[in-house]
């Protein structure tokens, strides 16, 4: 691996590899991906609310456990573990768990700014989303990531609603609001670097879930978008749990895993036999 690309992740928080799957590897993680819509788990759900059209169709889901077995051996037969091995510089990777993302019906609004470490107890280097999409995506319809904000502050995370991008998820002083990015940035588009890619079947996003990143919206130009992410961690993976169960009800361990996250130490290592050892 290219000393540019890890100096890319560090810096920014995302990088783009092109070509990563095969046709064969891109067709079993899409039948995966296929189950799993077809068999929602317990976090499964819509992504969109309100005054949405009927033809809009949408799903998010989230460590399906009913999943979990073909997944495990899924990702066995892909180089994840070995990029993200070189990726970060470190001798272990371990699997954490998947994310299903749909959005078809030719129109849908963005998925709001948020951080994935504001919902999951994670702190360190070593954690890496690999975003698969199935089909061509427009740079202007794609991921979008605030360029190197996985090093700087955590925000509270968002409840999702319509009503205010901004919600806060747990409340109180811990974490600061997080700001309106797309008022913001529509009000001063120089106000924040923003990365994103057009991206072909076959590539792979790398993104750290501390960027504060968000998902543009689908149109005529791309109207569907089906996304399958992996998430991994490393030997600089730590628990740091969240502020306590907050005013939305959201736990302070997050909601996946959380028998086996109830038995870490914070500041401890993230390990759990559950995680399958990619490296």
């Amino acid at each position: 691996m290219e000393e540019s690309v890890r100096k890319a992740y560090f810096e920014d928080g995302a990088v783009l590899m092109k070509n990563v799957l095969n046709a064969e590897q891109l067709a079993a993680c899409r039948e995966v991906y296929d189950w799993i819509v077809a068999n929602p788990g317990p976090n499964g759900h819509g992504l969109y609310r309100g005054d949405q059209k009927q033809h809009v169709k949408s799903h998010v889901d989230n460590a399906n456990p009913h999943a979990k077995e073909r997944l495990d051996e899924l990702v066995a037969t892909l180089p994840f573990g070995k990029l993200f091995a070189e990726l970060w510089g470190s001798k272990n990777v371990w699997y954490f768990a998947e994310e299903v993302f749909l959005k078809a019906g030719g129109e849908g609004t963005r998925t709001y700014w948020h951080q994935d470490t504001s919902y999951l107890p994670w702190a360190g280097h070593h954690w890496g989303n690999a975003w698969i999409s199935f089909g061509s995506v427009p740079k202007k319809n794609g991921l979008e990531i605030i360029r190197g904000s996985h090093r700087g502050q955590l925000y509270d995370g968002t409840t999702f609603s319509p009503a205010d991008p901004t919600d806060p998820l747990h409340g109180g002083d811990a974490l600061p609001r997080l700001p309106d990015i797309e008022a913001e940035r529509k009000a001063d588009p120089g106000k924040y670097d923003i990365l994103s890619w057009a991206t072909e079947p076959g590539d792979v996003l790398f993104l750290h879930p501390g960027s504060l990143h968000g998902g543009a919206n689908i149109d005529a130009d791309c109207p569907e978008r089906h996304t399958l992410v992996f998430r991994f961690f490393g030997d600089d993976a730590t628990f740091s749990p969240l502020p306590g169960i907050s005013r939305s009800g959201y736990e302070r361990n997050g909601n996946l895993f959380k028998k086996e996250i109830a038995q870490m130490e914070p500041g401890a290592p993230f390990r759990a036999p559950v995680f399958a050892q990619m490296v």
